[in-house]
């Protein structure tokens, strides 16, 4: 029966290939074979994921402005298209922490249908990067950027739990981190002391619970107790079903919603959003920025996976897989979802190998909603902040932060802190940005430190014997780009003055771009005013085709050798 499953399976997907290979994973999984005994692994992995999710989903769905069961379509929409479609064996997916930074603000301003939207429009976004095949593109990202705005999100995440884990009074927290500082700080008179010892308790149950056992997942038993401990002893706080209701009750509907353009959910004035020209030029750079988070998010939590399972995952198929999730979840009620690396982590301990697991754990996810829905809604609202600042202390893994901080050279360090600064203060878009401009600059200073230019004296070991007067040898080593060009022919024209012949030795030189193509122009052009023969020795390939295409090629005034030593000979018979 699964041979011929596998079959049927293989021959489909060949006939929808495209330049991504779509369902990698799950293809490289089924032709290994596939067991029984592995499909029970995969299922329990499946259920014990779900039971991870569940309360996660939910709590990220609230902290990023959306009901809480449109977290819950999230993860099934999501988990299960991604699983399926996806390049990497372990991966699950689902709503993440670092979305919320940039979902909250965009849900906020243009209510549950722009955030749909935005989601709609980045999951395009993902689908050109994935068919493109430009998933290699992501592993370019300097680790200090990631990791600067990574512990930058967790920071901002773990301020906005502050509120439902205190049960203060705030009307509307403030967008800005300094005004949401400020904001909680004046509100602290109206902490609620039933809230905030529901909190202490989630949050001590889920630190101290992984050391008894880790079989049973911390947050099932943690909010499973909160909820226990609120209603026997009658405490006064806010829940799911005190905060959220729905079309026919309140807390979450035990059913999916029904199929409907994303445009057609509520905006920011409480009245059908609709769509147009103007509303997807507003939303798409905050779609941008869903769908780079997303990007770097799948693929770097698909590279934690590969390590942990010893597997190799397909960046073009996630990416696929990722911009379809995104472009069918919004119909389905679903917002921004992408790789998240802790339930892709307890994937793998619980003994996930294959897709299914991802798919089984959205299975379960939806079972548990059609079933569970009424008791779900009895979750308290504390204990769900609780659980999002166990996230957000985890996200900030602030003894890799002190670490890198401590080895790292100061250029590094000054990169990590701008993309944590900026994060904190204004946006994660901007962090990056930022961050990668900084990073880019430096690598371009330290490139042109380590590139250089130099006369080879006679008794250099480079020459075998004295070169004849009136002939210099000007080395030229590293990329000669546009970082180092000056650097390396601002004096040639200087030090050749007066020389019959320049030998210029470009063995070391892998790669030169237009900066560095100008500059040897103009060095050209001086030595050829000045009647001085040029003789380039040693040119690499893709030097040799830009020269090619310039059209600097043999001549009176310039011609080639294929080393120094050819060069030299050359001059001699001359």
């Amino acid at each position: 029966m699964l041979r011929r499953l596998r079959v049927r399976y293989e021959s489909t997907l060949s006939a929808l290939d495209v330049g991504a290979r779509p369902a990698a994973a799950l293809r490289e999984a089924w032709k290994e074979g596939y067991s029984k005994a592995k499909f029970r692994a995969d299922v329990m992995a499946g259920i014990t994921v779900g039971i991870v999710a569940l309360p996660l989903s939910m709590a990220l769905a609230i902290a990023s402005g959306m009901p809480p069961q449109h977290g819950l379509y999230t993860a099934i929409v999501a988990g299960f298209l991604s699983a399926v479609l996806g390049g990497s064996r372990t991966q699950v997916s689902g709503p993440t922490a670092a979305f919320v930074v940039i979902l909250a603000p965009i849900a906020s301003k243009h209510g549950p249908g722009g955030l749909m939207v935005a989601t709609m429009l980045a999951g395009f976004i993902l689908l050109i990067l994935g068919l493109a095949r430009m998933g290699r593109l992501i592993q370019w990202i300097p680790h200090p950027v990631t990791t600067g705005f990574t512990a930058g999100i967790g920071v901002v995440i773990a301020t906005l739990q502050v509120k439902d884990f205190l049960g203060l009074t705030i009307d509307k927290m403030p967008d800005h981190f300094v005004e949401r500082i400020a904001t909680i700080v004046q509100a602290l008179p109206t902490v609620s002391p039933a809230d905030f010892g529901i909190g202490a308790l989630t949050l001590t149950v889920l630190f101290t619970w992984p050391r008894i056992t880790t079989r049973v997942p911390a947050p099932l038993i943690a909010l499973a107790l909160a909820a226990v401990v609120a209603a026997v002893l009658h405490l006064p706080i806010q829940t799911i079903g005190t905060k959220f209701s729905y079309d026919g009750g309140h807390g979450i509907p035990s059913a999916l919603p029904a199929f409907q353009a994303p445009w057609s959910y509520a905006g920011g004035d409480g009245q059908p959003l609709g769509l147009s020209f103007d509303l997807i030029e507003e939303l798409f750079p905050a779609a941008f920025a869903i769908a780079m988070l997303g990007a770097i998010e799948s693929l770097l939590s698909a590279v934690v996976a590969d390590g942990m399972a010893g597997t190799r995952h397909d960046p073009d198929a996630e990416l696929l897989a990722q911009g379809v999730s995104n472009v069918v979840g919004p119909f389905l009620g679903g917002f921004a979802s992408t790789g998240a690396i802790a339930r892709t982590a307890t994937n793998i301990r619980a003994g996930g190998r294959s897709p299914v697991a991802a798919a089984v754990h959205a299975v379960f996810v939806l079972a548990a909603m059609l079933v569970l829905a009424p008791l779900l809604a009895y979750l308290p609202m504390a204990a769900l902040a609780a659980l999002l600042m166990l996230v957000a202390w985890n996200m900030s893994d602030i003894k890799h932060f002190r670490h890198v901080l401590r080895v790292a050279p100061k250029s590094d360090v000054s990169v990590l802190l701008t993309c944590f600064g900026l994060t904190v203060m204004f946006d994660m878009v901007i962090a990056v940005t930022t961050g990668i401009m900084l990073a880019a600059l430096l690598f371009m200073r330290r490139m042109a430190e380590i590139s250089g230019a130099r006369v080879v004296g006679d008794d250099d070991p480079v020459l075998r014997e004295p070169l004849p007067e009136g002939v210099i040898l000007y080395q030229i080593a590293g990329p000669l780009f546009f970082g180092a060009a000056e650097k390396a022919m601002g004096a040639l024209g200087t030090v050749a003055d007066h020389k019959r012949i320049v030998i210029l030795d470009m063995e070391s030189v892998p790669a030169m771009d237009a900066t560095g193509l100008v500059g040897l122009e103009s060095a050209l052009e001086r030595l050829e005013g000045a009647h001085t023969h040029v003789i380039l020795a040693g040119v690499q390939v893709q030097p040799r085709k830009l020269l090619d295409k310039a059209e600097i090629v043999e001549s009176e005034a310039i011609s080639f050798a294929t080393s120094v030593a050819e060069a030299v000979k050359r001059v001699k018979e001359r």
